[in-house]
């Protein structure tokens, strides 16, 4: 039998939203779909806890209501879930809620599960446009996930999945060092003296990258 979903039945922008967005795990498929294409199984590996009769009725939801979609080569069984326009819509307010919620953060429990394919979309929250100073590549190794930030003509962009052409800095750590340093727990100085963090690049990079992702003042 087809659970019946609740609404708040009010006339309000907000209101709505959270009628498609609002329940459980919603969010956290489209985090995931934010960073790209993902096939169910990646889906669930990324999203521990969640069970798969709940995962596929989020998916289908989704579906139905114009947010996601599937496609794969004819013929094929391999199927992936990626987001509409309109669902690409999202990619803002969810970035605003992870910024927020950098700010929640407190120490990482034992049990708190982090992913290295979580870094792109955290980078990309974190980036402050009007702190461009000049066209260059800064390049992030976070446990095997590679991606970049590019700025060209004054305009940022995080390219997930591709190592930078001729990086200016390249850092490389692990999640858990990356989401403490985002969060504002652990300072950038002392994760690279501890050696939870490396980078490779002049001074001058290591400061215009930080300053970009709101590191410095």
């Amino acid at each position: 039998m087809k659970r019946r979903r609740r609404i708040y039945g009010q006339y309000c922008g907000l209101a709505g939203a959270l009628d498609l967005v609002g329940e459980r795990w919603t969010l956290l498929i489209v985090r995931e779909l934010l960073v790209g294409p993902c096939r169910y199984n990646q889906l669930q590996s990324n999203l521990p806890g969640i069970g798969t009769n709940l995962l596929a009725e989020r998916l289908r939801f989704l579906t139905e209501a114009g947010l996601v979609r599937q496609r794969g080569r004819e013929g094929s069984k391999v199927r992936l879930y990626e987001l509409t326009e309109q669902g690409e819509g999202l990619r803002e307010p969810v970035l605003a809620l992870a910024r927020w919620g950098l700010g929640t953060l407190h120490a990482p429990r034992a049990e708190d599960v982090v992913r290295p394919r979580w870094g792109a979309l955290a980078v990309e929250a974190m980036v402050d446009p009007g702190a461009v100073e000049r066209d260059e590549r800064y390049e992030f190794r976070i446990d095997g996930e590679v991606f970049h930030v590019e700025i060209e003509g004054g305009r940022v962009a995080v390219r997930d999945g591709k190592a930078a052409a001729e990086p200016a800095l390249v850092v490389t750590t692990d999640p858990v060092t990356f989401v403490e340093i985002g969060a504002g727990r652990l300072d950038p100085l002392e994760a690279t003296l501890t050696r939870r963090l490396s980078m490779e690049g002049d001074d001058g990079a290591v400061l215009r990258c930080s300053r970009l992702l709101g590191l410095l003042p």
